[in-house]
This record gives C-alpha cells, structure tokens and sequence, in this order.
C-alpha cells in the first residue's frame, strides 16, 4: 500500500473511533439530558402551581419569602462546594472542551441536576438549556473516563456531550452542532464534526425513544408563530428593531459584569455569608417578580409561545394593564431577574432567558410598528428576528443564531430578515467591543479558580509521525490543547518559523511552547496528535 493509502486508512480509522465514542456519549447523554428536561418541565410547572396559591393568597407570602431564603442558603452552599456549577455551566463546559478546567463528572453532573431544579422550583428566571449542555458535557466526559480514552478523544467527548445536551433541551440538532464550532471551540475540524453529529444523532434518538417509552408527545420548537415573508417596505422596521436588540444586548452584557463587581465589594465576615447574601438578593428579587406576573418565571419557552398569533392563550396581562405596558414590565422584570441571575452566579440556565428577553423586545416594537404602519403580518417574524439578533449581540454566536430560528420555527421564509437583523445586532456588539458573555464569563471564572496562578511555562519538543492526524493540515486546523503554540518547526535541517498556514509533513520536529497547570495530560495530548508512541 502506498503512504497516501495508509494515511487514508489511519483517517477512517480515527474517524470509526470517533463514530463509536461520540454515539455511546450520545446515548448516555440522551438518558439523562432527557430525563433532566422532563424533571425540569414537572418542577416548573409544580412552581406556577405554588405562586398561584400565594397570589391568591397573599397570607402566604411570609412562608414563601422563607422558603426562597432557606433555598438561596442551599444554593450558595452548593456552589461553594462544587464551584463548577456557577451560573448556566456553559461558561465551564467551553473551558472543559478546550482543556481549560477539568471535570469530576460525577459530581458535577449531579449537583448540576439537583441544585438547577431547586432554581427553577424557586420559580426564578431559570431554563434548563444550559444545565443540559453542562450536564451532556459532563456525561461525555464520564464515558471517556469509563472507556479510558485519552486526552484528545476524552475533550472531544465533552464536546460532543455538550452538543447533545443543547440540541436535547431545544430540539434543534443543527444546532447543537453550530454551537460545538462556533462557541465550544470556534473554529471547524473534521473531528469536531464527527464527534458533535454522531453524539447529537444518537442523541435525539435516544430521546425520542425515551418519550416514546413514557408515551410523552414531543413538542419542540414554537408553533404558535406565522413565519410569513416581510415585505420590503417593513425592512426599515426589522432595521430598527435590530438595533433596539443589539443596544439592549450591550446594556445587558454590561450589566452582568457591573453587577458582578458590585457583589464582589459585599464584605462579611464569613464568605459563605458573602456567597449566601448575593445568591440571596438575586432569589428574592426574582421570586417578587414571578409573584407579580408568571411571564418571568422559568425560561421562557412558554411565554415566547404566548406572543405568536397562532397561541391559543395570550400573553397573560400583569395588573390588568394594555399588552404593551404589560411586554414592557415582563421584560424589565425578565432582564434584571437574568442579569441577577448571572451576576450572583445561581445555578441556572440563562439560555432561553435570553431568547425570550429577544423574543419580548420584538413583541414590544412590533406592537409600536403596527401603530406606526408595520403590516400586522409581519409581528410574528419580527419576534423571531428580535429573538435571534439579541441572542447573537450577547452571545456572539450569529451562525447558531440563524440556524436556531430555522429549526425553532420550521421555516426557511424570513432567512433574509433573520440575517439582517442577527448582522445588525453582532455588529453593534462589536462596536460596543463586547465579546461574547460565556466567553467573558469563562474568563472571570479561572481568574477566580486560581487556574493561572497553578500554571506554568514549559517547552516540548515532538516530530510528526507518518499516519498522524495532523499531517498534511495547517496548524490553524489542528485542535491543539489549550496554552500550546507552535513556535518553529525543523524540516530537513532547514528551520521554518510557522504561521497558521503553515502545513505539517511527515518528520517535521515540531517544537511546542506551552503554558499548562498539568505538562503531562499536555503530553499525552500531543502525543496523540503527532502519533508519538
């Protein structure tokens, strides 16, 4: 066999081994993502139940104040315990897929489960989107650990977990998928996509069979919503809309972190008093306001469905007051109980928090645009449009953006409009030089972990063996562990100073400068990439 045919069977055989693992971490993903999920649609409902009885009871009101004080106590106590579960957990899985933070699967994943419920039971503004992908995760890195992969194969498992878990919680595969290139790792490789579509296939599948099994129907996606064409002389509309949400989004952004510095001044004595004070502050406010209207319970899934035209219910009036004072309370109540949330890190998903923030800023200019000559029409696409441009001025994600409103509405019609409106919103992001909130947030939580101060500077040296998976691509291509650059490469005695486009050959020595907490899982990673036995 030539060497071109051998690499081309090394190849496929990396790619059946990633088939294999990214399936089986589809599989145990898909169980408990999905019985999470359908914990999660039981605990909400059960919280509206509650609030219920307290509004039409307001003697109550003392018990439940209690209640949300003694539960911010659990919360702030777990998250001291287990610091991987602050926030939605997306920030950590991204850190986890690049080698950044590491996973105790087991624990996090349970604790992960357990304390997002307790949120979402609280009744905050809590979804199950970002546990899902932080649980998925979790579970990818679990099947690594059960199989003994090594390093490479094991952060390719998280990943794949993570898409799992996503494309679960929001039944849009594609989805999932767009977020392994554009957030986990932002960048494309064929491994990547391998392990990201076989552990969402097997995923969805699992999950299918689940509810089949429980003779649960699915309902994914929103059906309330007429995705019809916006005819162009609404465009300037969608334009303004646009920057509304993107303004908005940056005020949002913005808000997180200032909230954050503001809870880090709160001296005690004690930190897990410090920890219990703003975890508290964050429960409370958010518990008023889902006493006040239901609307900013939960994620939002069902609120965004009561603002499509087809919703056999309307959005539930809050004092009785005309739809647009009511959009306008529902949103300020759902921004500040989101950024509450994030800022006093609560262990919940802000996933769909932030779709529905998007999806009632559109609610409410659509609802002026009308009154100003908007064909009424395009209300519907104008939500989603809102929806997607404000996802993507926080998140940074556009493509994922996109792809989400196809998927979540079952419609290609208004893909012109969407990408206007997502451009508009990523581009005010970028002018107001924000990057993304869980890219930020990731940031913040290793400072935090001390994960810097426990790394250090090494240098490594390997040769590219024959058949390995890095040979014949650009350095660019390569999924190399976080903190490693490739600062020379020797090639027949010449010395060559690479940049991304630089291709690695067979025998190339390749000299590596590497800031890392663990040299020897950095060694292994390496090792595997350059074929080194």
């Amino acid at each position: 066999m030539t060497s071109k045919q051998n690499q081309m069977g090394s190849v496929y055989k990396n790619a059946v081994q990633l088939i294999v693992v990214g399936s089986i971490t589809g599989i145990f993903a898909g169980i408990v993502v999905t019985l999470y999920n359908i914990c999660a649609s039981f605990v909400e409902s059960g919280a509206k139940g509650i609030y219920e009885l307290v509004r039409q009871n307001p003697a109550f009101i003392p018990l439940l104040v209690l209640a949300l004080l003694i539960g911010a106590f659990f919360l702030s106590v777990a998250i001291r315990l287990v610091p991987m579960i602050k926030g939605s957990g997306i920030p950590q899985t991204e850190g986890a897929t690049r080698g950044i933070v590491r996973f105790k699967w087991y624990r996090d994943a349970v604790m992960m489960f357990a304390v997002s419920l307790l949120s979402i039971f609280m009744g905050l503004s809590a979804g199950a989107e970002g546990p899902s992908v932080h649980i998925g995760a979790a579970m990818g890195d679990g099947v690594s650990a059960v199989t003994r992969r090594n390093e490479m194969i094991r952060r390719y498992q998280i990943t794949g977990g993570a898409c799992a878990g996503l494309a679960i919680a929001v039944d849009a595969p594609m989805s999932g998928m767009a977020f392994a290139f554009e957030e986990a790792h932002k960048r494309f490789t064929p491994e990547v996509f391998i392990c990201a579509f076989s552990s969402v296939i097997t995923g969805m599948l699992t999950k299918t069979g689940l509810y089949a099994l429980f003779g649960m129907d699915l309902h994914g996606g929103f059906h309330s919503f007429t995705m019809a064409e916006i005819p162009v002389s609404d465009y300037l509309f969608v334009v303004l809309s646009a920057i509304i949400c993107g303004l908005l989004g940056v005020l949002l952004f913005k808000s997180v972190f200032w909230i954050k510095a503001l809870f880090s001044k709160i001296n005690f004595k004690k930190v897990w008093q410090n920890g219990w004070v703003k975890t508290a502050i964050a429960v409370l406010i958010g518990g008023l306001f889902s006493l006040i209207t239901v609307n900013v319970m939960g994620g939002g899934h069902d609120f965004i469905e009561t603002l499509g035209s087809l919703s056999s219910s309307q959005t539930p009036s809050v004092f009785g007051l005309p739809i647009i004072w009511t959009l306008l309370i529902v949103l300020v109540f759902k921004a500040v109980a989101t950024v509450l949330n994030m800022g006093a890190s609560v262990p919940c998903g802000t996933f769909i928090p932030m779709l529905a923030i998007g999806a009632c800023i559109g609610a409410l200019t659509s609802e002026i645009w009308v009154l100003l000559g908007m064909n009424p029409a395009s209300k519907d696409t104008l939500i989603m449009i809102c929806m997607a441009a404000f996802f993507a001025t926080v998140v940074k994600a556009p493509i994922t953006a996109v792809i989400m409103v196809v998927e979540m509405t079952f419609s290609f019609t208004p893909l012109l409009p969407v990408i206007i409106g997502v451009s508009i919103g990523y581009f005010i992001g970028d002018i107001a030089r924000t990057d993304s909130i869980y890219e930020t947030l990731l940031d913040q939580f290793v400072e935090e972990s001390g994960i810097k101060e426990k790394e250090k500077e090494f240098t490594l040296v390997y040769t590219a063996m024959p058949l390995c998976i890095a040979m014949g691509r650009e350095i660019r291509d390569v999924l190399w562990p976080n903190g490693v650059k490739v600062t020379l490469i020797k090639r027949g005695g010449e010395d060559i100073v690479p940049d991304g486009g630089t291709v690695i050959c067979e025998g190339d020595e390749l000299t590596f400068a590497c800031t890392a907490e663990s040299q020897s899982a950095i060694e292994d990673d390496l090792k595997n990439i350059l074929g080194v036995v």
